[in-house]
C-alpha cells in the first residue's frame, strides 16, 4: 500500500540559497523545528550515498530514522530514501526558478510490504490522521527552509 503527499511553496530567494539550506544536513536541527538531531553516518557534504540518522518528534514521540541521499541535481532536485519497519520512504525535493524566487515542492511517499488483516484495518483507521500530520510537518519544513533561505538572501 503506497501513500503519497505533495506540498509546495514559493520562496523569495534564489535556487542557490534554497539549495544551501536544503542540503545543510548538520544545520537541520537549528533550521527545521521538527528535527531534533542529526548524526552523520557517511559523507561530509551532500552527495549520492550520504547517510545520516535524523531524529524528529511526531505525535509527541521521538523517532530516529536512517536516511540516504539517492539522487542529486544541484539547485534543481534531490531525492532522499529511508527504510524502517518494513516500509520504504522516498522524499523528492524539486526547485524551480520563478519570477519572485524559487518554487520548492516536496513529494513524500511511503510504501509498506504486505499487511495482515489487522494491520490493514489499522491503516484504514489511522492513515488519514498520519497523512494530515505528515502534511503539516512537510509544510512546516518548507516554511522553515523558506525563512532560512530568505534570511540568507
Amino acid at each position: 500500500m503506497e501513500q503519497r503527499i505533495e506540498v509546495s511553496r514559493n520562496i523569495a530567494a534564489l535556487p542557490s540559497a534554497v539549495w544551501r539550506v536544503l542540503t545543510a544536513l548538520d544545520e537541520a536541527p537549528t533550521t527545521l523545528r521538527g528535527v531534533k538531531a542529526v548524526e552523520r553516518l557517511d559523507g561530509t557534504g551532500y552527495e549520492v550515498g550520504t547517510r545520516w540518522r535524523e531524529t524528529r518528534v511526531m505525535f509527541g514521540q521521538s523517532a530516529t530514522e536512517e536516511m540516504q541521499v539517492a539522487e542529486v541535481d544541484p539547485e534543481r532536485r534531490t531525492v532522499v530514501v529511508a527504510e524502517s519497519r518494513g516500509a520504504r520512504y522516498r522524499t523528492v525535493f524539486d526547485l524551480t526558478p520563478s519570477a519572485d524566487g524559487t518554487d520548492l515542492s516536496v513529494e513524500f511517499s511511503g510504501e509498506s510490504g504486505p499487511l495482515g488483516a489487522f494491520a490493514q484495518l489499522a491503516m484504514t483507521v489511522f492513515a488519514p490522521l498520519a497523512k494530515r500530520a505528515t502534511r503539516k510537518a512537510l509544510e512546516q519544513d518548507l516554511a522553515d527552509i523558506a525563512a532560512a533561505a530568505e534570511r540568507a538572501g
